[in-house]
């Protein structure tokens, strides 16, 4: 019997899944994935600085489509077929456990990637699936009900089934032979990203972390909390990142200049605080400011706001000025901040953009307008913030296209 032929585009994770799990659902299935570099599962490497963030501890669909700037209604249906407890059990299955931290996020027990990555090589292996490195498609055609992809190098490979996991691409011309195949695409700027700040003398402070900020977007309704990281460049951390998803439209067309405004300590807002100043005054008064930080800043970041709020490092907190104060007081809880450019995070690009949802299938993953040809991953518009949510999107994805496929041979 002559088996039908299943080509994978991209040998991410989101490709990876559908294929192992299309070729495991269905022996009559021959699996190809083609990867155009010479790298495999490139971001489950990189992810989580090298621990692979596999998913998030979420167990309510309604909670965790929350995490989704774009795309979450459509996976508020897909996840039906495949959620977060489908994903823990697939790895425990396979004897990969997995651990939640204290944030939600999850990772294998071995704290490495490398878990992940030999735990899909190995489903790869066991179940006949193909990989080939170096094949870049240039095109795809449909002749007759039989797919043709076009390669780089001008061969013809040909395929009962077509499932595209290629990621998302940074620029809509690289979308063209996708745009040939009927299908419409949401442009793509970029998410997850650090913000630059050029000159600043925050900038100084390089290393530094707080625990817990609120950082909002001047001139919107942008506005994130979480952990913030100051960097050589500028700011970095889970605040930032999932501000650059959630503003990733609103801050391309501003061209990436524009102000925020940071509050070091979010228990406080600018009223709160100027009456808990007073009692701070009366009870450490005799001390040096700047050696009795009541508001458990960093050392460094606690200097840095004296100088900039023009306090005399070596005042006492009985001597304060009220103009100086004020100034301290405005810089705690709404510091202002220039951003001009930005800084993808580490090798974990993420894309927002990508074929249109209306033009696809959440049951099966396959094209409304090519029988045949399916998507998974980051090609489709989905992105969700940092945190486990873009893979679990590629396991969602991949797996209800591997079942859709495997069912239709």
């Amino acid at each position: 019997m002559i088996k039908k032929q299943l080509v994978v585009i991209g040998g991410g994770a989101a490709g990876f899944f559908c294929a192992v799990n299309a070729a495991r659902l269905n022996p009559g299935l021959e699996v190809i994935i083609l990867e155009k570099s010479n790298k495999l599962l490139s971001k489950v490497k990189v992810s989580g600085g090298g621990r692979c963030n596999v998913t998030h501890a979420c167990y309510s669909i309604a909670d965790m489509i929350k995490k989704y700037p774009r795309g979450s209604f459509f996976l508020k249906k897909a996840f039906h077929h495949f959620f977060t407890n489908d994903t823990i059990a697939w790895f425990k299955e396979r004897g990969v456990v997995l651990k939640t931290e204290a944030d939600g996020r999850m990772f294998p027990v071995t704290d490495s990637s490398q878990t992940i990555i030999d735990c899909l090589m190995k489903e790869a292996y066991k179940y006949g699936v193909e990989i080939s490195m170096n094949k870049e498609v240039k095109g795809i055609y449909n002749d007759a009900g039989k797919w043709n992809l076009l390669m780089k190098d001008d061969a013809v490979l040909p395929a009962d089934f077509i499932c595209i996991a290629s990621g998302g691409y940074p620029k809509i011309l690289q979308y063209d032979w996708l745009q040939k195949s009927d299908h419409s695409i949401e442009e793509p700027v970029p998410s997850l990203f650090t913000f630059n700040m050029p000159g600043n003398a925050i900038t100084a402070l390089m290393g530094v972390s707080v625990e817990n900020t609120v950082v909002k977007i001047v001139g919107s309704k942008l506005s994130e909390s979480g952990p913030l990281l100051i960097t050589h460049w500028g700011i970095s951390g889970p605040a930032i990142l999932k501000l650059s998803a959630w503003g990733a439209r609103e801050l391309a067309k501003n061209n990436y200049h524009f102000s925020i405004l940071i509050n070091w300590i979010p228990d406080y807002n600018e009223n709160s605080l100027r009456d808990k100043m007073q009692k701070i005054r009366f009870e450490l008064a005799a001390q040096k400011i700047v050696n009795r930080n009541p508001f458990a800043l960093p050392g460094r970041l606690w200097e840095y706001l004296l100088i900039q709020s023009g306090i005399d490092v070596n005042l006492r907190w009985a001597d304060l000025p009220a103009r100086e104060q004020n100034k301290l007081i405005k810089n705690l809880c709404a510091q202002e901040h220039t951003v001009k450019g930005k800084t993808t995070f580490k090798e974990e690009f993420v894309t927002a953009g990508g074929i249109d949802l209306s033009e696809i299938d959440f049951n099966t993953m396959e094209s409304k307008k090519q029988a045949g040809l399916f998507f998974a991953g980051e090609i489709i518009n989905v992105d969700g913030i940092t945190g486990g949510f873009n893979f679990q999107n590629a396991w969602t994805t991949g797996w209800i296209a591997a079942k859709a496929i495997s069912s239709f041979v």
